[in-house]
């Protein structure tokens, strides 16, 4: 009994009903290829596979990335690590591999004054794990905390942190700004406790523990929310370091002032061609 014969369009069809978009994209050249070299049949199965695979954990990584909120330009790769020597890169580097710390609900805090690359690092942070496949969403704080309360006031509070549960992280940046309110403030305080020891939260703030009476009013509220932050946690403190932000601008500056320079320079050697002088008599 002779096997079936299959029409490309109708192999086309199934890959498409199947949902495999990259296999019936490669799936003609690999086919004249096996055919030409005579690869077994595992091969060119394997191989077609191994592409779908590929594609598709691209196009994971790019939702994901997306879905997060990163600022795109704050990698690790663009972070100068020599301009806060406090801060261990190897350290860093560990912890943007996710893993154990992950897995078990761990805290990170950054610490500084404003400019010093807090977001930087958190941000980078976040954009390794999306490149090893966890999830991660970055909001500000006080934003977040807005979203929370509009969520208590329409009765969709545990809706609201349940979605909030499908990221392996959280980025709650500029802590120290959300402001004053009870009401606000609770809300905040029961997102750390519904992610306790379970969904791990990244958190930049301006000012150490001590000034944290600021963002949570009721003094038991603020023993209580750091208790849980730092029972599993890694804390950086940038502190005494020139704003890395007004270094940078300082360097671009720099930059600008040169290129005027130079351009300026090749402008007065162009006209200086141009207008050659007489000679003298």
């Amino acid at each position: 009994m002779s096997a079936p014969s299959f029409e490309p369009a109708r192999i086309g069809l199934m890959l498409t009903e199947l949902h495999l978009p990259t296999i019936g994209r490669l799936w003609p050249q690999f086919a004249e290829r096996s055919d030409k070299e005579g690869w077994p049949a595992g091969r060119y199965l394997g191989g077609l596979l191994e592409h779908e695979l590929a594609e598709r954990a691209k196009r994971r990584t790019e939702r994901h990335r997306a879905e997060s909120k990163l600022d795109p330009t704050k990698t690790l790769a663009t972070f100068e690590f020599a301009e806060v020597p406090m801060l261990s890169k190897a350290h860093v580097m560990a912890l943007a591999s996710g893993d154990a710390w992950l897995e078990k609900g761990a805290t990170i805090l950054i610490f500084g004054p404003p400019g010093v690359g807090k977001s930087h690092v958190g941000c980078g942070i976040g954009h390794a794990l999306i490149d090893a496949g966890y999830r991660v969403l970055y909001m500000r704080t006080s934003e977040l905390v807005q979203r929370l309360q509009a969520a208590r006031q329409s009765l969709q509070l545990p809706q609201a942190l349940a979605k909030l549960d499908r990221y392996d992280l959280l980025i709650l940046d500029d802590l120290s700004y959300v402001r004053k309110d009870q009401a606000e403030t609770s809300v905040l305080f029961e997102l750390i406790a519904e992610r306790y020891e379970r969904r791990s939260i990244l958190i930049t703030a301006n000012q150490p523990f001590s000034g944290w009476d600021s963002v949570f009013p009721d003094p038991g509220m603020t023993v209580a929310a750091i208790d849980r932050l730092v029972h599993h946690s890694t804390i950086f403190e940038l502190h005494k370091v020139e704003s890395y932000r007004g270094k940078e601008a300082a360097r671009q500056q720099k930059i600008q002032r040169d290129n005027d320079k130079a351009s300026r320079q090749r402008q007065s050697s162009k006209d200086n061609d141009n207008h050659p002088q007489e000679p003298l008599p």
